[in-house]
């Protein structure tokens, strides 16, 4: 650049000389200024093109890392039905989340995240026992050890025109983000993942395809979403006997999940989202009584969702960034010929519905909801980040309040309460006779009148629980 002007002041030097040249010399060294100051441009071009290379090798051909790390404290408490209580006044706990992305170019992007999360002073390690390490539905959700693990690592691709039907659309497969999901994300802080958070919240290995309708229909935000995911293998391990990695019959089958999310409008301020789908080959303790025995496939289950959300009451007012919610979710139960599901060899029907409100306050957001399910009610929230168990999964009511305040820009900080209240038992079960319903007092009133059976349950049946949670965020 600094050529440039140089050579500028020159030709505007000499045109200032003119009464003093000769026209023909004039014009000699006009042509050798120009003629200099094209290659100077040539090997300006030369270098900014050079320099565009490199950048674009840096931003694409490096996976960029971003770090999410949160210290809590959970004062906890269970009171169980024969008017115990049980509880840890400090399960303090560190979550490391390592998130990974890379972009080669505009339509394939990797995106993956590493995961720890552990007790202070434990390693529980990743063995459960009774042959939960069949299931990884809350690998990364657990408080385990200190070990790396990855909770996300898929690929998608992003295209732009669907078989030429103006429907951008994308695809994705690996370990997909399926915890997190709409409406739990306001509570956890966090951007909504998919499926929806009322009805699925599990770690699952699967794929998804997505087309976007807004172009076709001219209805704002419209989608379609194919999903389908896999939640356990009953494949042999390697060296378990000669015949690695072929089905084992000593184990539950293959955990199943087919469905779809639709997204019939959307706009930005009036959120409206359905969840179905399918899960197919389910477990069930085969004595709940007896956890060595570990588990067997007791059948299928349907379940849907239908959630809305209004961000934004009223504009130019204290409502304006205020965020109001329903949800309504419905399960029904399809047991094998000579198995039982929830206790039951009928199928039987299950719903819930999800109320709740987060409003800015003292540049923080307050959140308040409730939720309640009914004698059925079955959920898939196992991975919900809730220390006594998930909420949304609950056969009674559950409320909740809490408030998260960004300190900085890599800093926030959140205290939440969570209160269940159980009506039935079974409600963080699985899905055969150990998520029986029963009813709690009934169970209180057979054990005032004598009944031995009633009575050797209420020390092990949980009544109510709490949740008071601290925690400081580092999230950049």
């Amino acid at each position: 650049m600094k050529k440039i002007v140089q050579l500028s002041m020159i030709a505007t030097m000499a045109i200032s000389g003119l009464s003093a040249m000769s026209n023909s010399a004039l014009s000699a060294k006009l042509t050798a200024l120009e003629v200099e100051l094209a290659d100077v441009k040539k090997d300006l071009v030369k270098q900014n093109t050079k320099i565009n290379k490199v950048k674009a090798h840096d931003a694409n051909d490096n996976i960029k890392w971003g770090v999410d790390l949160r210290t809590s404290m959970d004062k906890i408490n269970y009171d169980m039905a024969d008017g115990s209580s049980r509880s840890n006044d400090s399960l303090l706990s560190t979550r490391l989340w390592l998130n990974m992305a890379y972009a080669p170019n505009s339509q394939n992007i990797f995106k993956g995240q590493l995961s720890m999360n552990k007790a202070f002073g434990a390693d529980f390690g990743n063995n459960r026992g009774w042959g939960m390490d069949t299931f990884d539905w809350v690998t990364n959700e657990a408080l385990t050890g200190n070990a790396l693990k990855v909770r996300q690592a898929y690929w998608l691709y992003l295209g732009e025109d669907f078989l030429g039907t103006d429907i951008p659309w994308t695809f994705s497969m690996g370990r997909r983000p399926s915890t997190t999901g709409f409406l739990s994300s306001l509570r956890e802080d966090d951007k909504a993942q998919s499926p929806l958070g009322h009805i699925i919240d599990v770690e699952f290995d699967g794929a998804s395809s997505l087309f976007k309708l807004e172009n076709l229909t001219g209805i704002s935000g419209m989608s379609f979403k194919i999903c389908a995911g896999q939640g356990s293998t009953n494949a042999k391990p390697m060296f378990s006997d000669s015949t690695t990695y072929d089905d084992d019959a000593n184990i539950v089958d293959d955990v199943k999940l087919l469905g779809f999310i639709f997204v019939p409008y959307d706009d930005g301020q009036y959120k409206i989202k359905t969840n179905v789908f399918r899960a197919y080959d389910l477990p069930g303790l085969v004595d709940p009584m007896d956890l060595s025995q570990g588990f067997k496939t007791v059948g299928n289950m349907d379940g849907a969702a239908l959630s809305a959300m209004m961000d934004g009451l009223a504009e130019d007012t204290v409502f304006e960034d205020t965020k109001l919610f329903a949800s309504f979710a419905w399960t029904k139960t399809n047991p094998d010929s000579m198995e039982s599901m929830l206790g039951s060899t009928d199928s039987e029907t299950g719903t819930s519905y999800w109320v709740g409100l987060q409003q800015p306050l003292f540049d923080g957001k307050l959140g308040v909801e409730y939720n309640h399910g009914s004698k059925y009610w079955r959920s898939f929230t196992y991975a919900e980040d809730t220390m006594i168990g998930s909420k949304l999964a609950v056969r009674g009511d559950a409320f909740e309040m809490y408030y998260t305040y960004q300190i900085n820009e890599a800093l926030s900080a959140q205290f939440r309460y969570t209160a269940i209240d159980y009506e039935y038992t079974g409600s963080n079960q699985f899905f055969g006779n150990g998520g029986t319903p029963m009813k709690i007092s009934d169970i209180k009133k057979g054990a005032a009148a004598g009944d031995p059976r009633s009575q050797a349950m209420l020390p092990f049946i949980v009544d109510k629980a709490q949740d008071a949670r601290f925690y400081i965020r580092y999230r950049f």
